[in-house]
């Protein structure tokens, strides 16, 4: 070991690393960052994880400290003016001041934390949410649904334990009137940092029974306006404005008009509010169709007295119609029955009249038909006998003729002029290759047949 080397202990090098920055950095700073991990503890004591991200990549990290009397004092400055606590992933403008310690090294400690800055991010993520539903043209989807004439199935979203439930149910359940409502509870989260992720799977569940539903509320108790700003987040309010059933909202707040609420078909300040319209829709419904009914009745009585006088008015005039057609009807029946008479008896006697000129037309021309028969008949005759001879003359020469020429054809004068027939076993034989050496044959002449044995 060289002996002028100096050595110096752990602790004296972190104690001048926190008295150099004790004096670099004696003042206070604005810090802009990312809550990464808040990491509050029982003591009251927190200690958060603080980052700087870009291109949702971390670049800077570093560790944070805000004591309990901070933290009451700044937690509850920030619930008033965003309505909603410090929480992880809030984007933050700090006051620090940049501190090191021997045993737990550097951190920043949070002395104040300006809430309008968050204000801003919270409006910043509300106008970013519309701009995007407004470009991919969901933004009004939801309000363009056809309203239920009578809304009795509802679909509630909302805690069970949730005040404005009880409110909205108690409302809606003894209207007055006696209305019914048929209301299925899906229980969910309605503010928080799971309040988004809640609501849309819930969303989701529904949809797959939609079909039993008329329309979803959304019911959240009043109070505290804190945890609002999951209503502005952009997937839950596109589930919203997609949904294929009217939504309806009573989140229980007056101020601060979020993005759900704007996108819904009908966004009421309280679920007692809400409760009443859903009645309201009822009442009006009864209005219209007692005053239906009643201009039904009017104008049936109006019209069957109508109807009524228009009858009697018919029936005179018919009686005094009828009467008149009757008697001009008999009168017309009586001149009818005699022009029938007469003219049937005219009918009758020209029918008789003509009848027995056709007996006589006929009679004469039967005489002359037959006459004309008989003179055919006769001319037939005639030719009959004439054609007679003169086939039989025909077929006698024929006849003849056919005799000379089979007599020419009789092998007997083929005989007589020198011919023979000369046959093997009774066959006459045409060529001598039939004919062997030794054999007997038979030759036929003119007059007579004798035998003969062929030598060669």
């Amino acid at each position: 070991m060289p002996p002028d080397r100096q050595i110096f202990s752990l602790k004296q090098v972190v104690s001048s690393i926190r008295k150099t920055i004790e004096d670099r950095y004696a003042q206070t700073y604005w810090v802009k960052a990312e809550i990464y991990k808040f990491n509050r503890f029982p003591s009251g004591h927190a200690f958060p994880e603080i980052v700087q991200r870009e291109n949702d990549k971390i670049v800077a990290q570093l560790s944070g400290t805000i004591w309990k009397q901070n933290y009451e004092r700044i937690n509850q400055q920030f619930i008033e003016i965003v309505k909603e606590p410090l929480k992880d992933g809030s984007n933050l403008l700090m006051q620090v001041k940049i501190t090191f310690s021997e045993l737990y090294g550097l951190s920043l400690q949070i002395l104040d934390i300006d809430p309008s800055f968050s204000l801003g991010e919270v409006q910043k993520q509300r106008e970013e949410t519309l701009k995007r539903l407004q470009k991919e043209g969901i933004l009004n989807l939801n309000q363009q649904l056809s309203f239920p004439l009578l809304p009795k199935r509802i679909a509630v979203i909302s805690a069970d334990s949730s005040k404005g439930l009880s409110d909205f149910m108690e409302v809606l359940n003894t209207n007055e009137e006696g209305y019914s409502f048929f209301t299925f509870l899906f229980n969910a989260y309605l503010q928080g940092d799971q309040a988004v992720n809640s609501i849309i799977g819930t969303l989701e569940k529904i949809k797959k029974v939609r079909s039993h539903f008329d329309l979803v509320v959304i019911v959240r108790g009043g109070g505290a306006e804190v945890g609002m700003t999951c209503y502005n987040h952009y997937e839950l309010c596109k589930a919203i404005a997609t949904f294929p059933l009217p939504i309806l909202t009573g989140i229980g707040h007056s101020t601060n008009f979020n993005v759900a609420e704007m996108i819904a078909y009908r966004n009421s300040i309280t679920p007692t509010k809400l409760a009443e319209f859903l009645i309201q829709t009822f009442r009006e419904f009864d209005l219209e169709l007692n005053y239906s009914c009643q201009i039904i009745k009017t104008k049936s009585f109006d019209l069957l007295f109508n109807l009524s006088q228009q009858l009697d008015s018919l029936l005179r005039l018919f009686k005094q119609v009828s009467k008149h057609n009757i008697g001009i009807s008999r009168q017309h029946l009586i001149d009818l029955t005699k022009s029938i008479e007469y003219n049937f008896q005219k009918v009758v006697t020209q029918n008789e009249n003509h009848i027995k000129n056709i007996v006589v037309q006929i009679t004469h021309n039967l005489k002359i038909d037959n006459k004309e028969r008989v003179n055919r008949i006769n001319e037939h005759q005639l030719k009959l006998i004439f054609h007679t001879n003169d086939l039989l003359i025909s077929t006698m020469r024929n006849l003849t003729a056919f005799e000379k020429n089979l007599d020419l054809l009789d092998p007997f004068h083929v005989l007589k002029r020198g011919f023979s027939i000369t046959r093997l076993n009774g066959k006459a034989i045409t060529n001598s290759d039939e004919i062997e050496n030794n054999i007997e044959i038979q030759t036929e002449v003119a007059k007579g047949q004798f035998r003969s044995v062929v030598k060669k």
